[in-house]
């Protein structure tokens, strides 16, 4: 699907093309060209119409980091992760799932062209915003530093939402909580969330660099840009405060999980010392041969019974003075 958003009469307009004979031109003071999950025909479309290569989705999945943003005379490629939330299945862990989305943005003639795989609640707010006042967007420009503004903000709330899930986890440890194997995988869960949100931040904050010293951006845009990257890098700074309270949580519980497995063999040893003794009472009244005291008597259950006991109480006064 390829969305266009275009002004007439100072009037945003957004209309989804579907007829492919139809030129760019036909479209005045275009802003903004959004292609969402688009087929070959609408590929060819675009390529013919803003003389680009347009990217398959494979190509962008295979960018390496050092080159998501690309800068030449007139046009500015950038490929840029997006958090997409997805539902976790497991119902003891609130928290949703968090990938990174590549999405690719492409700047030419101060139009942004948009192309990504992936719904975005992003996106639809902020044709929202450009619907009810379209006098702060000059150019596609000024849509795109909204457009990470805005993802920016989002990524704090889910970060956020990530640290008072890791808090609510710390009190289990002050409330002496039974630790199972569940709050383990919930730790190695929220290790792996803020390690995306991190890899996500990082990605932005690079992006974000380099349009600060890009020629093409106008200065008013840049200082935006520099308020944006100071908000990374302390997004940046939170998930390494988170990293090292799941580092103490986990280094706490598994401390816990020790003292816990530590009581419970020191109880087998005290059993096993305790028994021993009476053990070996018991496995010499039970040989069969000549000589065993009361052997032939009556009073032989007894006596081994006794004897038994004796042993158990002798271990349990040795075991008593070693404490």
């Amino acid at each position: 699907m390829i969305k266009i958003v275009f002004k007439e009469n100072e009037t945003v307009k957004v209309k989804i093309l579907k007829d492919f004979s139809k030129k760019l031109e036909s479209f005045p003071n275009t802003l903004w060209i959004d292609l969402f999950k688009a087929s070959r025909e609408e590929i060819r479309w675009l390529s013919e119409n803003l003389k680009i290569k347009v990217p398959s989705r494979a190509e962008v999945e295979e960018i390496e980091s050092s080159s998501r943003y690309w800068e030449e005379e007139g046009i500015i490629k950038i490929n840029t992760y997006f958090l997409i939330e997805e539902k976790n299945k497991n119902r003891e862990i609130e928290l949703n799932f968090v990938i990174n989305e590549s999405i690719t943005f492409i700047l030419k003639d101060n139009i942004l062209i948009t192309i990504r795989y992936k719904e975005l609640s992003t996106f639809n707010e902020i044709i929202k915003r450009l619907m009810i006042n379209s006098k702060p967007y000059k150019n596609g420009l000024y849509i795109f530093a909204d457009i990470l503004s805005l993802r920016i903000d989002k990524d704090a709330d889910i970060l956020e939402k990530l640290t008072r899930e890791i808090s609510q986890l710390s009190k289990y440890a002050i409330a002496g909580v039974d630790i199972t194997e569940q709050i383990i995988e919930t730790i190695s869960f929220y290790e792996e969330s803020n390690m995306t949100i991190r890899e996500n931040l990082i990605d932005k904050q690079r992006v974000l660099s380099s349009l600060l010293k890009s020629y093409q951006i106008p200065l008013e845009l840049k200082e935006e840009f520099r308020i944006m990257i100071k908000d990374v890098a302390s997004l940046i700074n939170y998930t390494s405060f988170n990293f090292d309270k799941l580092t103490y949580l986990q280094n706490t519980f598994l401390g816990l999980i020790n003292l816990k497995q530590n009581r419970i063999i020191k109880v087998l040893t005290i059993i096993s010392v305790l028994f021993a003794p009476a053990t070996l009472v018991a496995s010499i009244f039970g040989m069969n041969f000549q000589g065993i005291p009361f052997g032939n008597s009556n009073l032989g259950f007894w006596f081994g019974t006794a004897m038994i006991v004796i042993a158990m109480i002798l271990a349990g006064l040795y075991l008593k003075n070693l404490k």
